[in-house]
């Protein structure tokens, strides 16, 4: 496939945005804690989806502007994210092939690890750190992955992403 044959890249990129207004979106502090990881799920369903397009590259970009929107320690997302892209490009055939609910299972995992780099991070540079806000982050990022990948699936045939 060519770089004439590609479409949709406005799709794509609309998803990250949309995602990047979701996690910076103002909440209550005590749902802080239960935010998913809105960019890193719209980043592993692109990898999944569209291998070609989206990959490590896209996932350091993505973490850096996560980093400058809340304001992080810059490269401390963009280093979660580009591992999460290299491990889902790793394992996107194999995880396209389980039912939705089993997939979640692997979000769960990846999100986990996720968090845990960047609470690795934070620990480096002397802040505290929670392990309560790594799994509900994770859960709630597991809960949410049927609805981000039966969105993005179906913008995706809508406008014949490929």
């Amino acid at each position: 496939m060519s770089l004439h044959d590609h479409h949709g890249g406005w799709v794509i990129a609309l998803s990250f945005v949309l995602a990047l207004a979701l996690s910076i979106v103002p909440l209550p502090d005590n749902l802080e804690f239960f935010r998913p990881e809105w960019v890193a799920l719209t980043l592993i369903y692109w990898c999944l989806a569209l291998p070609a397009r989206v990959g490590v590259g896209v996932g350091w970009f993505m973490g850096l502007l996560l980093d400058v929107s809340r304001d992080a320690l810059l490269g401390q997302h963009a280093l979660a994210l580009a591992l999460i892209a290299f491990l889902t490009l790793h394992l996107h055939q194999r995880m396209r092939v389980f039912p939705i609910w089993q997939q979640a299972a692997g979000i769960f995992v990846l999100i986990a690890l996720e968090c845990l780099i960047t609470l690795w991070v934070k620990g480096l540079i002397g802040e505290s750190a929670s392990l309560w806000k790594l799994f509900a982050t994770a859960t709630t990022s597991m809960l949410a992955w049927p609805l981000v990948f039966l969105t993005l699936r179906h913008a995706r045939r809508s406008y014949q992403v490929n």
